[in-house]
């Protein structure tokens, strides 16, 4: 019998997509119709966008009045009237909250009638006291712990995000399903080298000149101004792409300004996920200097694109961020950095730079660790039989 699952999701596609909203179009559209059907409700934030419509294997409902942060508050009482005004015409079998955030309507729905078994998967970003502790979250954090503790299975994208149900008081049984690298990016013959050189020199890029980088939102967790003071303290040689959008851009870009780097960094903007990997293939070095990750499937896409990386090893970063000095005895897939470093990002940039040989070692090995552990495909099948399998 076929399934029928509802899911919550504050954004999704065709804009503000980042990783949790692209781990959900990539496993619903592996998923065949004929035996689960997803409907999404999610936010209006782009009033040139239908109320509704089919993305993927996704009927996407779209609620709300605005994109300020008052009407993300109204969207979890819409979202709730939505849910039960959909499930009253054709019932749903369970439902689906992506990311902690989304157990607020989800859990409200609950309350109000919908007792239905539902999935939590942790893709969350933000570090674990951002997301719970903050003073406008503590007094509403009970209905959180309510959904931690009623779901039917937790999915989490890492062993970080793994811990969070146990410390909220739940007991329900967590899968780590990982998320996946870009599938564009594991296509070796994509881009012609041809083609990435012309693209380099359409931004600015002269022959014999280094580009580091990186693919992120523009937000404090990412670390951007780290990589930015970095850049100021390599040669001049070395240039800097930033592709992306967010709240941040403005103080970066004065940052940028008072480290006189103009001309040494190109704000790209927010560029369509399906253009990412042409960007990430300019790169010489992905640069990922994150304050904390759920997992940073762009770091998983760098090492699908043969990019060696540098990164922290905050959150879920340390699943797949193995440095030769730091982990002794695990083969190398990238070069680790402390968080707030940016001495050590501009000295771990130079070094890559200047060992050709230990470069290509290690991108080789990270790029065999992405392949075999970080496909969608797998990931896709693993979610059906781990997860919506017990939604019954």
């Amino acid at each position: 019998m076929k399934k029928r699952i509802l899911l919550f999701s504050l954004a999704y596609y065709p804009s503000h997509v980042s990783g949790a909203e692209a781990a959900v179009r990539e496993i619903t559209d592996r998923i065949k119709p004929e035996e689960i059907e997803f409907e999404l409700i999610t936010h209006w934030f782009d009033k040139s966008q239908p109320r509704e419509e089919k993305i993927g294997n996704v009927l996407v409902h779209r609620v709300g009045v605005s994109a300020n942060y008052l009407s993300k508050i109204l969207f979890v009482f819409l979202a709730v009237r939505t849910a039960q005004r959909l499930h009253k015409e054709k019932p749903f079998t369970g439902m689906w909250a992506l990311m902690t955030y989304m157990l607020f309507p989800l859990s409200l729905a609950r309350m109000f009638g919908m007792k239905l078994p539902y999935v939590i998967t942790l893709q969350d970003g933000d570090a674990y006291e951002k997301v719970f502790e903050r003073w406008f979250i503590k007094p509403f954090a009970w209905i959180l712990d309510y959904g931690f503790r009623h779901a039917t299975v937790v999915q989490a994208i890492s062993n970080y995000l793994a811990e969070w149900p146990a410390k909220r008081g739940s007991d329900v049984p967590v899968e780590m399903i990982h998320n996946g690298g870009n599938p564009r990016d594991f296509i070796r013959d994509l881009f012609s080298k041809e083609e990435i050189e012309d693209a380099r020199k359409g931004i600015g890029v002269l022959e014999g000149e280094i580009l580091i980088g990186n693919t992120a939102r523009l937000v404090y967790q990412k670390g951007w101004e780290d990589t930015i003071t970095a850049l100021s303290q390599l040669p001049e040689k070395y240039k800097m792409l930033i592709v992306g959008g967010g709240e941040d851009e403005k103080k970066y870009r004065e940052l940028v300004k008072k480290l006189s780097l103009e001309s040494r960094v190109i704000f790209i903007g927010q560029v369509d996920r399906s253009e990412v990997t042409r960007y990430r293939r300019m790169l010489d070095v992905f640069v990922m200097p994150s304050r904390s990750e759920g997992l940073g499937n762009a770091g998983l896409s760098a090492m699908a694109s043969k990019i060696p990386l540098i990164a922290t090893q905050e959150g879920g970063l340390a699943e797949y961020v193995f440095d030769e000095k730091r982990n002794p005895g695990v083969p190398a897939t990238a070069w680790a950095v402390d968080r707030d470093s940016p001495g050590q990002i501009a000295e771990t940039v130079q070094y890559i730079i200047d060992h050709p040989e230990k470069r290509q070692k290690v991108v080789t090995t990270a790029y065999d660790m992405v392949s075999r552990k970080y496909r969608w495909d797998s990931i896709a099948k693993d979610m059906q039989e781990k997860v919506f399998s017990k939604i019954t």
